[in-house]
């Protein structure tokens, strides 16, 4: 763990995106709260890593970046928890396989080998 502390900034924004996935996920369900979650934990990330680059080490950036990273573990544990399998690795659902009705009219068949530019004459 880093020897800095965390600044209360970090603290209230990782606190509002835990509070509005929590309602959101009434409204739209755990997979799209805990999407929309990691995209803002994701952007507060970048914002830190590049105050890290700007001001250095000795600020409270890299304890401000380990906290939004344990937070951002968190969510990903609770969204595999919630829904295995319906958020890919890229935050995608998950695709459904096509039923019978959802198939295509006309699937190309297999039409055998042809010739290439001949005819069958000899």
């Amino acid at each position: 763990m880093s020897t800095g502390m965390v600044t209360d900034e970090v603290i209230d924004t990782i606190a509002h995106i835990e509070v509005h996935r929590q309602r959101m996920e009434d409204e739209t369900g755990p997979a799209a709260a805990c999407g929309e979650a990691l995209r803002r934990l994701h952007e507060l990330l970048d914002r830190e890593r590049a105050a890290l680059q700007l001001h250095g080490t000795g600020t409270a950036h890299p304890a401000n970046i380990e906290a939004v990273t344990t937070e951002i573990k968190r969510i990903k544990q609770l969204t595999g928890a919630t829904n295995p399998g319906s958020i890919s690795g890229k935050g995608r659902p998950a695709r459904q396989p096509l039923s019978r009705s959802d198939a295509p009219r006309n699937p190309v068949r297999n039409r055998g080998r042809r010739t290439m530019g001949r005819r069958g004459e000899r």
